[in-house]
């Protein structure tokens, strides 16, 4: 259960678990209240269910609640895995305790009474060893309900050997990348991924690195569209337009990575995991990280990438130089052995055959 299926970690993530359980056998029903991902739920053989568990308003919470209680005893689900907070309000309270129930932390999400119904179920996923510290810290709950799973990468996706090299060259032209240097971010455009801190890096290293080129990779939401604006106006007055680029949302995501020498994130803020930093070392790209929140469990210093303190270009512009000097090795063995999809699935599965068979 989840608020809706559109853009985002959590959704690809929910996305992926339920093709992985049809593929096993298992029979996987998605409740959200719908998005643009909804078809693929259904195409790879699992079943959508829309149901309005986004709405936060507390007035129709009672209805919903006695609607989700018949759901439940119409499907008749062996686990109910809540993975936002207000589904898991709701199907906390429908399920009365009937049934097991499984939550997924997947952010530092304020503390306080509304987000500690993460912490009610019979187990309590943390994506990250950050995540569970985070838990830990502020929650008095057992060691022994908190298990720690990251997100895992799909490793037929993200695969190296089954790029589209057709898209690789028609990005390489449209962006004059022959023969450049390139160091991509990916991610929407939002302040939480600082990427001031990244364009001023770029201009930093233009300085050094004359074949530079600069790769924003991210779609922009109308209520960041003023953000947006002030990047765009810093990369003018830095006289950076003919070597940074905001390329929009793509979907051949994997063919970005490819075409990198360096990807960065540049995040602000902790974030849960940092997928985008494990699907770049799984198409053997390093990545330079800020120092903090769950990246730390996949950008290893000198093994896999290079951290720096959150906001210092300069820091930022040290790593990368120090990325570009590196030979790194076995950066996508080091994502298949601890975060990829097939292992995510696996330790799920023992969580819901644990609590099935008590």
């Amino acid at each position: 259960m989840l608020p809706e299926l559109n853009e985002g970690g959590v959704e690809r993530g929910t996305v992926e678990l339920s093709r992985e359980l049809v593929r096993r056998g298992m029979e996987s029903i998605v409740i959200s209240a719908g998005g643009r991902l909804v078809g693929q739920i259904d195409a790879d053989g699992g079943r959508h269910l829309r149901f309005d568990v986004a709405s936060k308003n507390p007035l129709t919470a009672p209805w919903r609640i006695l609607g989700l209680r018949r759901l439940f005893r119409e499907l008749g689900p062996d686990i109910i895995h809540a993975r936002s907070r207000v589904p898991a309000w709701l199907a906390y309270l429908a399920n009365g305790g009937q049934r097991p129930f499984v939550t997924t932390v997947h952010g530092f999400n304020s503390v306080n009474a509304y987000s500690r119904i993460m912490t009610f179920g019979d187990r309590v996923i943390c994506v990250s060893g950050a995540i569970r510290d985070h838990v830990r810290q502020h929650y008095a709950v057992p060691d022994e309900k908190l298990v720690v799973i990251p997100r895992g990468v799909d490793l037929e996706l993200f695969d190296p050997r089954r790029i589209d090299r057709e898209f690789m060259a028609g990005f390489r032209s449209r962006y004059a990348l022959e023969g450049k240097f390139v160091v991509s971010s990916v991610g929407r455009i939002t302040q939480l991924k600082d990427y001031e801190t990244f364009i001023s890096a770029l201009v930093q290293l233009k300085r050094v690195i004359p074949e530079l080129v600069g790769l924003i990779v991210g779609g922009v939401h109308a209520a960041r569209q003023d953000y947006f604006t002030r990047l765009r106006q810093q990369v003018k007055e830095a006289n950076a337009e003919a070597y940074v680029y905001f390329t929009g949302s793509q979907t051949s995501v994997p063919e970005i990575y490819a075409l990198s020498h360096v990807v960065v994130s540049s995040s602000k803020k902790p974030e849960s995991f940092g997928r985008a930093a494990a699907e770049a070392l799984a198409m053997n790209v390093p990545v330079v990280a800020t120092n903090h929140g769950g990246v730390l469990d996949i950008v290893l210093e000198g093994r896999t990438g290079f951290l720096f303190a959150p906001g210092d270009a300069a820091g930022l512009t040290a790593a990368i130089l120090r990325a570009r000097e590196t030979s790194f090795s076995g950066l996508r063995e080091f994502v298949e052995k601890h975060f990829s999809l097939g292992r995510m699935v696996d330790k799920k599965l023992r969580v819901y055959g644990d609590l099935v068979k008590g």
